[in-house]
């Protein structure tokens, strides 16, 4: 017998953290990146090349006996750099990575610089099975140092026969492209674009995702506008009401918008918004909550309009004459992305054939335990 059934999700939502969080008040000013610069060794071109590829051998790998363990300086568009890793876990069971700024305990104050980067283990058997992981930050002083803190489990990293270990060799690689950056201090999104976005109250950027993935479904947003509040209602102690709120913000606002309204109304408290919560768990419990708001309103029915889709469960019996069809509904599917070039390939393998045998085999009416 055969079974259509979604395959379990696989969670590659490493939070980007740095390993040393240092919080000072007051803003950071960005600085515009120079062509020319003091810090540049001696035997170095006066316009370094804004883009380098920098590969990082490190021997007796499953020996080192330190917590933490720098590479060589290198430098890109004239800046020194070099990588941060913890062979052992920043406090996790995975490789922790970052890219550090190697000289920022001597920069002047108010210094800061954007680079996008990324990060790799390389696979020296197979290289297409190579960890590579993207993502930009702009360094400054309170934060010079910007990666993964889980990069890739440490049961796969030691494994010999995985390819990332050989010789007890581990081969890193960086690649850094420091970009010029416009000082957003006045920078005027609205001019500029015609959005303004969320401020980030801390691990809260797959909420913001989230948020404004729904502010540009125009039905939604003017579901929202339609559900009643009163005068007696206070933003903070109001679902409806704070996105009310954040999405007329969104809406006319000349500045980005915080959520601290919102998510105050969820029940959160200042630590919540410093944890990374499940974006697909937040999702589902706020259209709940819309849901049971809109019921007698004018916009009921509004998220099972949107968001409602059905798929058919199907189970064919491999040895008798037994089919069983189920109808189901959804607001989301759980889709694997890890080994999947595009979402097409995510969606053909949640719909391939599952056989269900052993401890998993089916009861199929009248005819008991059966391969499915």
């Amino acid at each position: 017998m055969t079974m259509m059934t979604p395959p379990p999700l696989e969670q590659e939502d490493e939070e980007m953290l740095v390993p040393h969080q240092e919080f000072t008040e007051g803003p950071q000013p960005m600085e515009v990146i120079p062509t020319e610069t003091a810090s540049a060794p001696e035997n170095q071109q006066v316009e370094d090349p804004p883009s380098f590829k920098f590969r990082w051998t490190i021997e007796n790998f499953s020996r080192l006996n330190v917590k933490k363990l720098y590479s060589d300086i290198f430098y890109v568009a004239g800046y020194k750099w070099r990588v941060l890793i913890f062979p052992k876990g920043n406090n996790v069971d995975h490789l922790s990575i970052y890219l550090d700024v190697a000289d920022s305990t001597t920069l002047p104050y108010g210094w800061s610089r954007y680079a996008q980067f990324s990060l790799a283990v390389v696979n020296q058997i197979h290289g297409k099975y190579t960890v590579r992981k993207e993502t930009q930050h702009q360094f400054n002083s309170r934060e010079s140092d910007w990666g993964f803190t889980s990069f890739m489990s440490l049961s796969e990293l030691y494994d010999p026969s995985r390819g990332y270990l050989v010789n007890d060799t581990c081969v890193i690689e960086a690649e850094v492209t420091v970009r010029k950056m416009v000082d957003y201090w006045s920078y005027d999104s609205k001019k500029e674009t015609g959005y303004v976005g969320l401020k980030n109250q801390g691990a809260t950027c797959y909420m913001n995702s989230l948020l404004q993935t729904l502010y540009h479904t125009p039905y939604f947003r003017k579901a929202v506008y339609h559900m009643p509040t009163t005068e007696n209602d206070m933003p903070s102690g109001s679902i409806p009401l704070a996105l009310q709120s954040l999405f007329y913000k969104l809406q006319y606002s000349d500045n980005s918008v915080a959520t601290k309204e919102l998510t105050k109304s969820f029940g959160w408290d200042t630590y919540d918004s410093f944890m990374q919560h499940d974006v697909q768990e937040l999702n589902r419990v706020l259209c709940e909550k819309l849901e049971d708001k809109m019921k007698g309103t004018v916009v009921e029915g509004t998220i099972q309009h949107l968001f409602e889709g059905h798929h058919m469960n199907y189970i064919e019996c491999i040895n008798v004459d037994y089919k069983s069809t189920r109808k189901e509904s959804f607001y989301d599917l759980q889709l694997d992305v890890k080994g999947c070039r595009d979402v097409y390939a995510s969606f053909d393998k949640y719909v391939e054939v599952e056989r269900l045998e052993g401890d998993n085999k089916y009861h199929a009416e009248n005819f008991g335990l059966q391969v499915h």
